[in-house]
This record gives structure tokens, C-alpha cells and sequence, in this order.
């Protein structure tokens, strides 16, 4: 069957007479146009394009096709409505992740997401900016621009995480060397980009610890690689956005306008954030920014 017969009758009497774009209509890469309209990661929008769900005009759509707000744009056969470029507005929310919470839309154990605890966006969804396992507790990041969860997560960027860990046993001075010269894990060579004390004595220290990658659990990786456990893991900054001491468990706040346009300069972007952003209780905003 043809891709043109294998679209629905709606998605053929959509399909405009003629699709030869005209020279001075914008075109877009449509994963880049999906991502904006808040719909997932350009890396998992591409997923969908050669899984065949996507279509434009009628056709299914390819890899590498371009197209415009003017387009017909379906998903799974629903229509996507695409707002141009300067009607895109970009927001960013700190979430301080607890204990217990699982960081996926959907748990099919039935246990809580972090997606149940944040605010409704009247534009996208929300995408989250890297992960963090149950056992890991601080901030995590939502922005409802795909485009840019996936450049402040994407390696060639080296976007730094920082990460307060409490260790269960004797931390040597060698361990250490080791963490920072980089150590094989899974075949890949990890490791740390510094490591600070963070207080503590004996068997129980703590560590302020970054990284650039952020792999799966590779914070706890790294230690274990030293014989050594991890009892405790806190993020306490993305880039540079650090956690607020303000902000509670299970919380969370939006990012002024100037400080999203801050993170998005930090992977070479521009973004339209919104103008009017929620209005956060007490002082809470003020400590979202790290000021080093």
C-alpha cells in the first residue's frame, strides 16, 4: 500500500492542490517545529517521524523534511496546531524532587511521578531536563521546549550537574584521584569534574561532586567503583541553575524571563520566554539563581 493511500480520507481532502512552498515562507526542520510546539525532545520527535506517525500535507512525513506554520501538520493523525515562531514562548520550572518519586509520565507499578506535582502549561507539555531515581532526591528541571530539554541534556554541550552525596565508608586520597583521572564504567570512561568536602567524619562524609554527562546513576557508579556506597544523593545545580533552600519537597517554582534566557545562552539558543511568568509565595525566587 501506498504511503499516499495509506493516510486517512481527512488527511487526503487536507492536502493542499499544490505543496511547493513559496520563497519566502519560513520553512523548518519538522522535528525542530514539533519540539517547539512542546511535544517531546527533537531526539524522540525523530523517533516518531521514522516510526511513520507523523504527516504533513496528507504524506507521511520523512527525515530531514521541512515545512511551515502554514503546513497541516498531523501526529497519530491528529491535527497539531503550530503557532509561528514569535507567538513560541518558552518557560522553565525548578522542581525539588523527593524521596519515593519516579521520574517518568507513567509508573505501570503505580508509583508517584514527578509529573503529578507540576502546574498545568497552557502551552507544550512538560518535558523534564534529565532524570533523577527514586533514591535521589533535589532539583530537577521541566521546560516545555523540546528544542532546549534536549541541548541542556545532550553530551557535546557538557552542561555541569552538581550533586551533594553522603558516603558510607573511608574515602582515601587515592579514591579520589582515581574519581577525577576517570575510571571504565560500562565501558565508558567516567568521571567526576571535581570533588569538594562537604562535611561530615569517619565512615559518614559528604561530598559536593560534578559531572557533565549524567549517565544513568552515574554518580553512584563512580563511587561504587571505589568500593565505597552512596547513602545519600542530592542535586543541588543544574548549570546553573542551583536549588533554592526555599524551596520545599515536592515543590516548585518558575524561572524569571532573564534567567531562562540565561540557560538557553548557555546552549546557544534563543528563546522567547514568556512575558508574564506566575508569581512565586515569599522569597523563593530571588535564591533560584546561583550567583557563582
Amino acid at each position: 500500500m501506498s504511503k499516499e493511500k495509506s493516510m486517512s480520507k481527512q488527511d487526503r481532502e487536507h492536502k493542499p492542490k499544490s505543496e511547493a512552498k513559496s520563497r519566502s515562507e519560513k520553512t523548518e526542520k519538522l522535528q525542530k517545529i514539533l519540539a517547539n510546539a512542546g511535544l517531546g525532545s527533537r531526539r524522540e520527535l525523530e523517533k516518531w517521524i521514522a516510526d511513520g506517525r507523523v504527516s504533513v500535507n496528507g504524506s507521511i512525513a520523512s527525515l530531514g523534511e521541512r515545512a511551515s506554520d502554514k503546513d497541516t501538520i498531523r501526529v497519530d493523525g491528529r491535527v497539531i496546531k503550530i503557532k509561528p515562531s514569535d507567538e513560541v514562548y518558552t518557560r522553565i520550572i525548578a522542581y525539588h524532587k523527593p524521596l519515593g518519586e519516579v521520574s517518568t509520565q507513567k509508573d505501570p507499578e503505580g508509583r508517584p511521578t514527578v509529573f503529578e506535582s507540576l502546574p498545568r502549561t497552557s502551552f507544550g507539555r512538560w518535558i523534564s531536563i534529565g532524570r533523577l531515581d527514586i533514591n535521589t532526591t533535589g532539583l530537577l528541571l521541566f521546560t516545555n521546549n523540546g528544542e532546549l530539554a534536549h541541548r541542556l541534556m545532550h553530551p557535546s554541550y557538557q552542561v555541569e550537574r552538581k550533586y551533594a552525596v553522603r558516603i558510607h565508608g573511608e574515602v582515601t586520597d587515592e579514591m579520589i584521584k582515581n574519581l577525577k583521572d576517570g575510571v571504565l564504567i560500562d565501558g565508558d570512561l567516567c568521571k567526576f569534574n571535581f570533588i569538594q568536602p562537604g562535611g561530615g567524619e569517619g565512615a559518614n562524609q559528604w561530598f559536593d561532586v560534578g559531572l557533565s554527562e549524567g549517565k544513568n546513576r552515574e554518580v553512584r557508579k563512580l563511587w561504587q567503583s571505589q568500593d565505597v556506597d552512596v547513602s545519600r544523593l542530592i542535586r543541588i545545580e543544574y548549570g546553573p541553575v542551583e536549588l533554592p533552600k526555599s524551596l520545599s519537597r515536592g515543590r516548585w517554582m518558575d524561572l524569571t524571563a532573564d534567567q531562562i534566557n540565561k540557560v538557553a545562552e548557555l546552549v546557544k539558543l534563543d528563546v522567547n520566554p514568556r512575558k508574564e511568568q506566575p508569581k512565586p509565595k515569599g522569597s523563593q525566587r530571588k535564591n533560584i539563581w546561583r550567583r557563582h
